[in-house]
Order: C-alpha cells, then sequence, then structure tokens
C-alpha cells in the first residue's frame, strides 16, 4: 500500500452506515457497511436513533481501516452524504431531544397543505402545487404543533448531514445542497424564504437552523480531538461539507452537465438532472439552485419507495423462501431471482403501485399509498416479486415522462448513468429491464 494520500467516505444510508476509502485518484480501496435500526410506529411513520447512527460509523471507519491496511496518517480528508431530508432536533448541549424524522416520515400531510395553501413564490421549487410531507418546513412544523416541549428545548433543528458533520467537527454550518432542495433556499433570491415560513408561525425556526450555508466540498472543519480517538485516526483531518447521497451521487457518476442523467436507486429512486437556467413546473422538483454546482439549476423526479418494496416483501412474506435460500447457501434474492426468471412480462395479470410511502412525482401526494392488484389463486411469490419489479419501473418510467424538462439527448441513450445500488443488483435483469420501460427522448416522448 503506498503512502497516500486516501480519503474517507461516509455514506449514512437508510439501513446502515457504510464507509469508502479512496486514493488520490477516486479508486475505491475497500467498503465497509454497519447495519442499524429503521422503525414505523405508525403507518407513514419512520424513525431513526441517531446514537445508532453514530456507533455503527465508528465501527465502520474502524472495520474500513483495518480491511485497508493503511496508516491512519495517510487519511487526508473526509467528508460525507446522508438521507433527506432526515430531521434531527437537538438541545444547547447538543444532546438529541428524540428519534430523527427520516426522510420516508409522511405524517405531515396537514402541515405540508398549510405551507401550500401560502401560495408563496418560493413554492416555485414544489411546481407550485403541492407541498411535500417529506420536507424540512412540513416536518419541523409537525414537532413545533404536536410536540411543543421538544420544539421548544430545541437550540437547533438540522439534517442527518448537519447533525454528522457538526459531530465531526464541533461546527454548525448547512449544506446549500440539503437547504436548496429540502428548505426552499435559494441563494438567487436571498437565501431563505422567510415570509414562507412566517406565513405558518416557522418564523422561529429559522434561528434553529445552522446560520452559515457552503457549498459541496468546502471544508467545514476538521476532525475534532474525541472523534478522531474513537476511530483510530489523527484528529485535525479536514472534513468537507457533504449532502444528499442521491446528490452527491451526481458527482461520483460526473453527471454534471446539461443532457447527462443520473439514475439512484436504493430504498427509493431519484433522477436527477443539470440545467442551465431556471426551470419551475408541475410534475418535478426544483430548478434548484446551485445545489450541485454553483451556477447551475437541478430538477429532480423521485419515488418514495422501490427497494424498500422488495425488502418488505422478502421481510414480510418470504419466510419460506429465506429458508430455502439458507439451506442452498445463497441468499433470499438469488432464489427469488432464479423463480422469477420463469415468469413471462406482466406477471401473469399482477399490477403494483409503489406508493408505499406515497408518491413524491408527479403527483407530490403523501397520502397515496401502495397497491398489489389482479391477485389469484394461480400467483406464487415469484409472480409477486416480478410484479413489483415491474412496478417500480413503470414508476420510474412515469416520473420520468412527467419531468419532461429533464432531456437527455437521445444520441447518447447507452450513456445514461445508472448508480447500481443493491436493490437494482438484487435482480440481474432489472437493469435491462429499467432501461426498456424509460425510454426517453428529447421532446417528451418515449
Amino acid at each position: 500500500m503506498t503512502d497516500g494520500p486516501y480519503f474517507l467516505g461516509f455514506d449514512g444510508g437508510t439501513e446502515s452506515m457504510r464507509v469508502g476509502i479512496f486514493d488520490g485518484e477516486g479508486t475505491p480501496i475497500t467498503f465497509a457497511a454497519e447495519p442499524y435500526a429503521l422503525k414505523h410506529p405508525r403507518p407513514g411513520w419512520a424513525e431513526q436513533n441517531p446514537a445508532e447512527w453514530w456507533a455503527c460509523l465508528v465501527a465502520a471507519v474502524r472495520k474500513a481501516m483495518v480491511q485497508s491496511g493503511i496508516a491512519p496518517e495517510a487519511v487526508a480528508g473526509i467528508s460525507l452524504d446522508c438521507t433527506s431530508p432526515t430531521v434531527v432536533a437537538l438541545d444547547a448541549r447538543d444532546r438529541v431531544l428524540r428519534p430523527a424524522l427520516m426522510w420516508m416520515d409522511v405524517r405531515a400531510v396537514d402541515q405540508a397543505r398549510r405551507l401550500a395553501e401560502t401560495g408563496d413564490p418560493a413554492l416555485k421549487y414544489s411546481g407550485y402545487t403541492n407541498v411535500s410531507a417529506e420536507w424540512m418546513p412540513s416536518k419541523a412544523l409537525w414537532l413545533k404543533e404536536n410536540e411543543p416541549d421538544t420544539y421548544a428545548a430545541a437550540k437547533h433543528i438540522c439534517e442527518y448531514t448537519e447533525w454528522l458533520t457538526h459531530r465531526l467537527t464541533g461546527e454548525w454550518a448547512a449544506s446549500i445542497n440539503t437547504t436548496s432542495v429540502k428548505w426552499y433556499y435559494d441563494r438567487n433570491a436571498g437565501g431563505f424564504p422567510v415570509s414562507l415560513y412566517q406565513a405558518v408561525g416557522l418564523g422561529d425556526l429559522l434561528e434553529k437552523f445552522p446560520q452559515k450555508v457552503l457549498d459541496l466540498g468546502v471544508v467545514v472543519g476538521r476532525l475534532r480531538k474525541e472523534a478522531a480517538e474513537e476511530f483510530g485516526l489523527p484528529p485535525g483531518i479536514p472534513v468537507a461539507e457533504g449532502g444528499v447521497d442521491a446528490y452527491v451521487g451526481m458527482v461520483g457518476l460526473n453527471a454534471l452537465e446539461p443532457g447527462k442523467v443520473a439514475l439512484i436507486t436504493g430504498s427509493s429512486h431519484v433522477i436527477l438532472g443539470q440545467a442551465a437556467k431556471p426551470i419551475y413546473s408541475a410534475g418535478f422538483f426544483g430548478a434548484f439552485t446551485d445545489a450541485v454546482l454553483p451556477g447551475q439549476y437541478t430538477i429532480e423526479g423521485a419515488q418514495a419507495s422501490t427497494g424498500s418494496v422488495v425488502k418488505w416483501f422478502r421481510d414480510q412474506f418470504c419466510g419460506v423462501e429465506i429458508e430455502a435460500a439458507r439451506q442452498e447457501g445463497i441468499s433470499a434474492y438469488d432464489l427469488l431471482n432464479r423463480r422469477a426468471e420463469s415468469v413471462p412480462p406482466g406477471s401473469e395479470g399482477l399490477m403494483v403501485l409503489d406508493y408505499w410511502q406515497g408518491n413524491r412525482t408527479p403527483y407530490t401526494d403523501s397520502q397515496a399509498r401502495g397497491m398489489i392488484w389482479g391477485l389469484s389463486l394461480r400467483h406464487e411469490a415469484k409472480h409477486i416479486y416480478r410484479a413489483i419489479l415491474e412496478g417500480i419501473c413503470y414508476g420510474s418510467r412515469h416520473m420520468v415522462h412527467a419531468a419532461r424538462r429533464i432531456e437527455p439527448d437521445p444520441a447518447r441513450h447507452q450513456e445514461y448513468q445508472f448508480y447500481v445500488d443493491k436493490y437494482i443488483a438484487t435482480y440481474p435483469q432489472m437493469r435491462d429491464l429499467m432501461h426498456d420501460m424509460v425510454q426517453h427522448v428529447a421532446g417528451g416522448q418515449g
């Protein structure tokens, strides 16, 4: 192993904390992951414990360092990405006051409706239509109205990314990425939309936000001594501003110019494209000012539940398949994949609507719910499994065709960027299935 420099990337995902180590050219050296729990106290709700995030990060860093064999002194920098909007409330002593409200939590439906009713100009980021119950103002307003003591005690209200950056460095700063795409921050319009927040009684929330807003990659601070000791690293390593996991994926894919599109997959699907000029319309989110690169605008289409539905089906209904896979020494996904190969397109009449946690785009309806339609005594687990994957792919097609301003160059169709996370990897044909279904040419016709 060379002397470096090497760089650590932290990925705070829905189900686990992942740590990657890279050399100066961006070549991955090793990866390590530690799972943490996701809880659903009520339908539509989703929470996690930030203490688990940190414990898993410490374990994953130590594991990755051992696997890599590099010297701690060779680590030259750290950055991160996290789920979003995952909201954390802390008191004046930086103690977490309640479980984090996860990105997929859609309890704040009524609050989102009232935000939309304001008609504030900042709502251009929502296409001037519905406001998502997932976004920061909706969740913060829910906290203020339903847990007023927690809200009053909160000195800081932020997201997973900001919380983790603070835990690493001791500095409070917000990412231009998270604030633009989930908090209605618009640098071109002067920053936070005070009128929107005041219209729903959240004027005081602006004082609870980090007051500095930094671009992706800007050094926020240096690794604190206490954190360094837990990681087994030297203190003082520069920590660069991170952002939303999907958006940071655009950087890794080099999908950073108009005409390139990034489809980011995982527990949800997000399709992201860059624009040279601001565009606002119903059916998609954005265009977000400077969210990824200064001077550019980012457009988003998204599905709230994709890989999470695949996992839900496996965990809740595939006990027989899990045991059979265990006896064969393979994963349950491998077994389901093999059995699904015999299922024809259309899953013999089954259809799945992927709205387990609502619809993000094009409808932005957090009260919508998923559906498996067409069941008969003919159908087996393999049919439902295939139907779920087909439903996910058709949902992707729907969001792409609704977001007609995301215009890939048809001559470069094969160059579309796909980030293949574990859920796409579970089904070998899914990439081709996605590619076939999400046909798109300039002008919005498939």
